[in-house]
């Protein structure tokens, strides 16, 4: 992956411009989180489908022979190839989320979802006011600016399109296909075994989809049925129990942290924290 900040930053200043980039190395997926007062973006377009969430303030921009508006909280959806510009709707400028994702990985999503081949999506409208939508947007977006674990980017990123098209797209994808008890409780079974032995490591959803021999959709929901928790999920609390046992005896936070599979002490930190309560370092230091 790649990031980058905008020469013209300053980030954390509300009376200046700045802009983060990342782009994937392994898929067509970017995501640039961005305020502008000034800037306007010249007609153009993408060759994959954008999606955006408006944080803060308000941004107006042409786009299939109509102007449109888009306040804080409302969704911008952009089919592919699709032109269009966009400025400051004032003077105070937008803080704004978005994420370009090809058309191979929409198509992709869709197929595994609904386990037939599916087309390509069309949005009909360009600004969208769902609540539900912002949200999953705004998590994806940081999970990626994050640098997320694969399984979780996987999930986020899976949930995200289906989401999108089920509620925003012009004809959505056919229900998924329904799984038997015991079948849903084989590939959870069969999913766990992988994510036991290799919880350090960096797996994702295609290497489950390839151990379970299922598709990536129906080793989530199997997964997610039997134990109550995402793949994901299950696996950063294996992380964070093995760390656990390690500061237990002494072994410092940052060291725990590239022991266990997180990428860095902060990462650490931030879901021991959330889990537990207490930082690393406090639970090292604590005695009976």
């Amino acid at each position: 992956m790649e990031r980058g900040d905008d020469e013209m930053t300053g980030r954390g200043h509300p009376a200046r411009e700045w802009t983060s980039y990342w782009r994937s190395a392994e898929m067509p997926l970017e995501a640039m989180y961005a305020r502008f007062l000034s800037h306007r973006y010249h007609r153009h377009s993408h060759e994959t489908y954008s999606f955006g969430v408006t944080e803060q303030g308000a941004q107006t921009f042409t786009c299939r022979g109509a102007g449109h508006t888009s306040a804080a909280g409302m969704v911008m959806v952009f089919n592919p190839d699709e032109v269009h510009d966009g400025h400051a709707a004032h003077e105070l400028g937008f803080t704004y989320r978005i994420v370009h994702i090809g058309q191979e990985l929409i198509t992709g999503v869709l197929t595994d979802v609904t386990q037939r081949p599916a087309g390509l999506p069309l949005f009909a409208s360009p600004v969208l006011n769902s609540p539900a939508l912002a949200t999953r947007l705004r998590d994806l977006h940081t999970a990626l600016l994050g640098g997320a674990d694969p399984l979780e980017r996987d999930e986020l990123l899976s949930g995200t399109i289906a989401a999108l098209v089920r509620l925003a797209a012009r004809r959505p994808p056919e229900p998924p296909a329904t799984l038997r008890a015991a079948t849903a409780a084989y590939l959870a079974a069969k999913a766990r075994e992988l994510i036991d032995d290799c919880y350090t490591e960096p797996i994702n959803a295609d290497d489950l989809a390839a151990w379970t021999g299922s598709s990536r959709y129906a080793v989530y929901r199997a997964f997610r049925t039997t134990y109550g928790l995402a793949p994901s999920d299950y696996q950063r609390q294996l992380r964070l129990r093995a760390a656990r046992r390690l500061l237990a005896r002494g072994r410092r936070a940052a060291r725990v942290a590239s022991e266990v599979g997180f990428t860095d002490q902060a990462h650490l930190t931030r879901w021991f924290t959330r889990s537990y309560g207490v930082t690393p370092a406090q639970y090292r230091l604590a005695r009976a």
